[in-house]
């Protein structure tokens, strides 16, 4: 191998948002990251959105929109019953 052409391999922290700090070994020093085992609703159980840049509040407002247009769009299909009074 040549000689000092790698990065240096430290040990650096690897902190979440929820608070915990993961030691490790990288070529980065500090990583921050938004989820770690300790807060992830897979290895925690619970129901939890992760929402990152509105992405949910995005999709439940499309998905509201597009059964408000099939909506409008079956009301209009129905063809308008006319009930004439016989004199």
């Amino acid at each position: 191998m040549k000689a000092k052409i790698h990065p240096q391999y430290k040990e650096t922290d690897i902190a979440c948002a929820c608070g915990n700090v993961i030691k490790t070994r990288s070529t980065k020093p500090g990583i921050k990251i938004e989820v770690c085992s300790a807060c992830h609703p897979f290895y925690t159980g619970q129901q939890k959105l992760v929402d990152t840049a509105g992405r949910v509040d995005k999709f439940k407002k499309r998905v509201a929109a597009t059964k408000e247009k099939a909506d409008k769009k079956a009301a209009a299909a129905k063809p308008a019953v006319k009930t004439e009074a016989k004199a």
